[in-house]
């Protein structure tokens, strides 16, 4: 367990704007103008969190013409299903 590693994870998941972010690209991928489109956020802080997720490798990214395509990384679907399905389980437990 590297705690380094841990932290980084949480820390992009737990900003409001990259889980916006992540939400909609579980969907289906988006350039940075569909996604503020979806998200109302602006191309500014958009782009900054893309860059943000995708330096942590939460998403990818290519080219689609002059623009930039970002979707999900493959591995992180199943991850974020898995903490989901574990915090139904637990929310259950815990009521």
């Amino acid at each position: 367990m590297n705690e380094l590693s841990y932290k980084m994870f949480f820390k992009a998941i737990s900003n409001k704007t990259r889980c916006a972010i992540i939400k909609l690209l579980m969907k289906r991928p988006g350039s940075v103008t569909e996604i503020c489109q979806k998200s109302g956020f602006e191309q500014s802080r958009v782009s900054h969190n893309l860059k943000c997720l995708e330096l942590c490798g939460f998403v990818n990214a290519r080219y689609k013409g002059k623009n930039r395509l970002y979707s999900l990384h493959p591995e992180m679907s199943s991850i974020l299903k898995a903490i989901d399905k574990h915090l139904v389980k637990y929310r259950r437990l815990s009521a």
